[in-house]
């Protein structure tokens, strides 16, 4: 269970750090709200998921998963540059982020 709250809060993660660049500043009300909105529930999940897990995997997991999902979606939603060493690094994370799972011991 604590796996699966864990890559939820990194979804949410995912989307605040997109959400950040919709609310131009936290000027545009409904996009800051659900930008917070995430932000909470991202934070309170990884909490929850660190009772179980270690906080190292816990944290590099969660991070993970939002940098590699903010990055990906700023290649699709915003036309960031796609270049073949940021696929290759951004396909390094995931290993990471797999590795850290495989090795975890939960």
């Amino acid at each position: 269970m604590a796996w699966i709250l864990l890559v939820v809060a990194g979804l949410l993660e995912v989307g605040w750090a997109v959400g950040l660049k919709y609310t131009e500043g936290f000027t545009r009300p409904l996009p800051t709200v659900l930008t917070v909105a995430s932000m909470v529930g991202s934070i309170g999940l990884l909490g929850l998921a660190a009772r179980t897990l270690p906080i190292g995997t816990a944290y590099g997991v969660w991070v993970g998963i939002g940098a590699v999902g903010a990055a990906v979606l700023g290649i699709v939603l915003f036309k960031e540059p796609a270049t073949l060493s940021r696929l290759v690094f951004l396909a390094l994370m995931v290993v990471a982020i797999v590795g850290l799972k495989a090795t975890s011991g939960h």
